[in-house]
């Protein structure tokens, strides 16, 4: 399984270019994390545990270690078009520390994930330095991959991806009420960057049903840039809202708009928070549903995620806090439970389904629903 192929789908929900949480020089809290998550559409069902521990050491450095399980059930219509469907399991884990000194942070973490036939490696390195009195924080930021790529049914299939991100971020308290947060995001890609086991289909008059399938080509090389703004407004009955913006465009002539609103209200040892978002999406210069020769360019894909599309996701989350943290109780100063679902339409402009019998190029656009489930507990000490 190729992770950045098959769950394009939680990037877009979990990676995220902003941060408003860290707006002053100390450490994080120590704290426990345990954690299930639930990703099920489009024919794929990816799920599993993960376990976060974070301590700090001394007054000025803080420890971060993370352990990450994903089993995968695929039968995507990628799959069942053109393959058979499999299983997967793919471990991650991660080490992290944050040292502070007066009014800077510095970070370092490494990530490593393992499966059968893709093995990842990053270290990335941050720096935050907050100004004018803690109004300002401006961090900078550097992350190097290193991945291996393979293929479950060749041994000798071996090639490389190497990855390099740059950002900076300035987040800015205009108000006791208003906080805002501008993000910049430069990623550089050169090796191996399509998928192995996925095919384009091109017009054959010499087969009965009208088409036939080749491999994937793609450009070895890649750049994207991305600008991310976020405010959010605390409302005076102890309610915030929170608005995004972020704009991406690459090498491969993507451009993509992503906005989404959030509500969150506390309510007692509550808090509540709902989301909506919406993402466009133009596709990449070498992508086609169906091609009308073989090897008809240089370059060629069929990936419904560089194609044009659109995407909706509905957020609601809730958190309950069941050691108050004005009581605490033991060990533990604070700990809660929450619950999160996440609700996603997916709708492709230029890719058909091909489990529909119709005349070549006329099938059905594709559309898909999936949900994303997450479930974990918290503990502060």
């Amino acid at each position: 399984m190729m992770p950045g192929r098959t769950i394009p789908l939680l990037v877009l929900l979990f990676g995220n270019l902003l941060a408003l949480d860290a707006l002053a020089s100390v450490l994080p809290d120590d704290r426990s994390d345990v954690l299930y998550h639930r990703y099920e559409g489009g024919g794929v069902v990816i799920d599993g545990p993960s376990v976060l521990v974070r301590k700090k050491a001394t007054k000025n450095l803080s420890v971060v270690g993370n352990y990450y399980v994903d089993y995968v059930s695929s039968a995507s219509i990628d799959v069942v078009t053109t393959a058979s469907p499999y299983d997967e399991e793919r471990t991650q884990w991660s080490l992290g520390a944050d040292y502070l000194r007066g009014n800077t942070t510095l970070r370092v973490n490494y990530v490593s994930s393992e499966e059968s036939d893709y093995d990842a490696s990053t270290a990335a390195f941050s720096v935050s330095q907050d100004m004018f009195g803690q109004l300002t924080t401006l961090t900078l930021s550097y992350a190097y991959g290193d991945d291996v790529v393979g293929r479950s049914d060749d041994e000798t299939f071996e090639r490389t991806l190497k990855r390099q991100q740059y950002g900076i971020g300035l987040t800015q308290i205009l108000t006791k009420n208003l906080i805002t947060s501008l993000n910049i995001q430069t990623t550089t890609e050169e090796g191996y960057l399509n998928n192995p086991y996925r095919s384009v289909r091109f017009l054959d008059p010499n087969v009965d049903r009208g088409f036939s399938f080749e491999g994937e080509l793609y450009p070895n090389t890649r750049t994207s840039n991305a600008v991310g703004i976020r405010a959010r407004y605390f409302l005076p009955w102890r309610a915030a809202i929170e608005g995004e913006y972020r704009y991406f465009i690459d090498t491969w002539d993507i451009e993509s708009n992503t906005v989404s609103l959030s509500y969150i209200q506390p309510w007692r040892n509550f808090t509540f928070k709902l989301k909506a978002r919406y993402h466009d999406q133009t596709a990449a210069h070498f992508y086609s549903d169906l091609f009308p020769r073989s090897e008809a360019t240089n370059f060629r894909g069929r990936d419904k995620e560089l194609s044009p599309l659109q995407s909706y996701a509905f957020t609601l989350k809730g958190t309950y806090e069941f050691i108050d943290q004005n009581k605490g109780w033991g060990m533990f100063k604070k700990a809660s439970v929450t619950a999160a679902i996440d609700m996603l339409r997916f709708e492709y402009e230029d890719f058909r389904d091909l489990r529909v019998a119709a005349p070549v190029g006329e099938e059905p656009l594709y559309t898909m629903d999936s949900n994303v489930i997450q479930v974990f507990v918290s503990f502060w000490y």
